[in-house]
């Protein structure tokens, strides 16, 4: 059927091209892609066919990286690719190929350092390359390209033409620049073998890393644009549990980086959750995307925070943020959808955003004095000449100020957001990417499991549950994972991070609820881990498994980036896995691991928080406690640990009549009505019979 060109992220928008038969991207599973399906460009996605087509016409390929809550990639869509002039020519002179990075992260992965080497300058989305079509080694690139010269960009039009005429006429050129990249693409991973685990001294250079890039006066690292950055308020979190509790700045760092986040316009004050990033340091203004695997590890961080602190700020962003997933990112067969757009009614943030005229109806004077002064609407307009809620007074200084009670103001303003939320709801919503993908599950089912842990909160758990179900059932193929699922169509071969997140989130959901099927599963993924992703000379884990299809690189990725490093969250769940059973195959993979990353943690220590996690476990070995007995008194026992903030202690409460269990589990046997088995690496104590002896080891320091 012939259809006008509309994206789902146009509206508003009026198109002037002709009816147009879909491209190639029509069948693909990628909403971004589908999203690109009825331009007139001829897009054709990653693949055998386009590549040949691209060497068989001797044409460059160009290659457009990007995903669907991407801003810049919809602008680039409305000036250029839905456009019949600029199609033309892109059809006419190239092959090309568009690509999802979310369901792609190789080549995302690949091409980004590539674009760095070739132009200096760190990358972003859009992504847009030229690839010489006998090697697909770029031969030229950039990000977002307007449609008329500005901000010292080409007209994409002009640069087009010139790129084909480069390609044509540099042949010799070309050549030498692809070897010369070729070889820098691979000298980056180019390893020595290392037969020394990196010292404990780089734990407290992280730390004191960490202390030089703080902001002391909004929180958070750097300056604008700025990221939440997970990784690194985890690593102060265990910095002062490990030094005794006693490192105050390190607490206060983490403290004050999580509240400021909790009472910004990063967070989503009425529907839970957080965007991607702040583009100003106070955390006010975000771009407006909300990401699967942002939120995950924030919903854990701020349930381990709410433990760690007491403060009850951070149980109810936990609590906001956990609520917010399973309404409206929880797809009903189980999995977890990936991303909300930042657009709607083709204007970025223009479903999060207010103006007084439209609040005031919503409320009565008295709630209306007290919300806008909470949230500034009492002040100049913040976004746009609208306005975008941000905290900008305490409880306690609005009681003061309008002689008020506490509870009551915290019950008025409570009433006045869920009267805004309701509202809210009734206008047009952000596209939602509905792929589910399996790493963002992974991150996503750990977050949950530890917030129903620490929060009490077994709904939690049953939606972490159900991820994990639909991830075996549809993702896990032949004793393989896929990376992607849409609409009942899972493909792809899954990377590195599919396979580690997914195992750390099932060693964070078994210590919520006991099932084999999931210590058999997590088995078999450390199996395959370790048999296809690891490097067998020099240790570590490359991105991509042994069988994955050729590209110009192999990555082998050891520094966090948006996402925890896949080879940190391999050594650590793998140290935490052979613990548990007994099985040194997978302690010598993580200690391989840990000495491969040897020098580059030494390099930069705080840019690798995950390894250090895993270092830390390996330094001081992960305590383990096995619960056995029945059912009803184990949940007791459990929640009486869950209380406290013990980052590298594990509880598994295993109930009495479950026999068939590995080895270094099996002889932890059920005794009376209950028993603990206390275990610190590869030694375990005398069993425990009574709750207060164990309450009392679990809340003990490190000194």
């Amino acid at each position: 059927m012939l259809k006008y060109i509309i994206q789902p992220y146009s509206k508003g928008h009026t198109p002037t091209q002709d009816p147009i038969m879909p491209n190639q991207l029509a069948n693909e599973t990628s909403p971004y892609l589908q999203q690109h399906a009825n331009n007139p460009v001829e897009w054709h996605p990653w693949g055998e066919q386009a590549l040949h087509m691209a060497r068989q016409q001797n044409k460059p390929i160009l290659l457009s990286i990007g995903y669907s809550a991407c801003h810049w990639c919809h602008v680039m869509a409305h000036e250029s690719f839905e456009d019949n002039e600029t199609a033309k020519i892109m059809n006419d002179l190239y092959v090309n190929i568009k690509v999802d990075r979310e369901e792609r992260p190789d080549l995302d992965k690949i091409y980004q350092t590539a674009h760095y080497m070739i132009t200096q300058r760190n990358g972003g989305w859009p992504l847009t390359m030229f690839l010489n079509p006998k090697n697909h080694i770029p031969f030229f690139g950039g990000t977002y390209f307007p449609d008329q010269p500005r901000h010292g960009l080409p007209n994409f039009k002009d640069l087009l033409q010139r790129a084909s005429e480069f390609y044509l006429e540099k042949s010799n050129d070309i050549t030498e620049q692809n070897r010369s990249l070729a070889s820098a693409l691979g000298d980056i991973y180019q390893q020595s073998e290392s037969r020394e685990i990196p010292a404990s001294i780089t734990l407290d250079m992280a730390r004191s890393q960490l202390t030089q890039q703080f902001d002391e006066t909004h929180g958070g690292f750097g300056h604008a644009p700025k990221f939440p950055h997970p990784t690194h308020i985890e690593r102060l979190l265990r910095h002062w549990e490990n030094s005794g509790r006693s490192d105050d700045k390190a607490i206060k760092m983490a403290g004050l980086t999580l509240e400021k986040m909790a009472l910004g316009g990063l967070y989503d004050q009425l529907g839970g959750g957080f965007s991607r990033y702040s583009v100003d340091e106070q955390w006010m203004i975000p771009h407006f995307e909300k990401m699967l695997y942002d939120n995950g590890p924030l919903l854990a961080l701020y349930s381990q925070a709410s433990v760690a602190t007491n403060n009850p700020l951070f149980r109810r962003i936990a609590n906001e943020t956990a609520n917010w997933v399973i309404r409206e990112m929880q797809a009903p067969q189980g999995g977890y959808y990936s991303t909300l757009d930042a657009d709607s009614e083709g204007e970025e943030g223009k479903f999060y955003v207010w103006t007084p005229e439209e609040v005031q109806p919503l409320l009565d004077k008295k709630a209306y004095s007290i919300f806008s002064r909470r949230y500034g609407l009492d002040r100049r307009a913040n976004f746009e000449n609208k306005w975008h809620l941000h905290v900008y007074k305490g409880i306690e200084e609005l009681a003061e100020d309008l002689n008020l009670g506490l509870e009551e103001v915290k019950n008025t303003l409570d009433n006045a957001r869920a009267k805004l939320f309701t509202h809210r709801s009734q206008r047009i919503w952000p596209g939602k990417d509905k792929k589910i993908l399996t790493a963002w599950n992974g991150l996503m089912i750990k977050g949950m499991a530890i917030s129903a842990r620490h929060l009490d909160k077994p709904e939690y758990s049953d939606s972490a549950t159900r991820a994990l179900d639909f991830v075996r059932n549809t993702l896990w193929k032949n004793n393989r994972l896929l990376a992607t699922s849409k609409d009942g169509k899972a493909h792809l071969n899954a990377y590195l991070d599919d396979y580690a997140f997914m195992l750390d989130g099932i060693l964070e959901l078994l210590q919520t609820r006991w099932r084999s099927k999931d210590l058999d599963f997590a088995l078999q993924l450390a199996d395959v881990l370790i048999e296809q992703f690891e490097d067998k000379q020099y240790g570590g884990f490359y991105f991509t498994s042994n069988d994955h299809e050729p590209l110009i690189q192999r990555p082998k990725i050891y520094a966090d980036e948006a996402t925890p490093a896949g080879n940190g969250i391999a050594a650590y769940s793998l140290t935490r896995l052979g613990y548990l059973c007994g099985e040194t195959r997978y302690l010598d993979a993580a200690e391989r691991c840990l000495k491969s990353a040897t020098h580059l943690i030494q390099q930069a220590p705080a840019a690798h928080g995950s390894l250090l996690n895993a270092l830390e476990e390996y330094l001081t070995p992960t305590e383990i406690i096995i619960i056995r007995g029945q059912t009803k008194i184990m949940k007791t026992w459990q929640d009486s640990v869950n209380q406290t903030y013990k980052p590298s202690k594990l509880v598994f409460a295993i109930p009495a009549d479950i026999i068939d269990l590995p080895e270094g589990l099996a002889s932890k046997q059920a005794l009376g009505d209950i028993v603990a088995y206390p275990c610190k690496g590869t030694r375990c104590s005398t069993p425990i019979t009574e709750l207060q002896a164990l309450t009392t080891q679990t809340t003990m320091h490190p000194q």
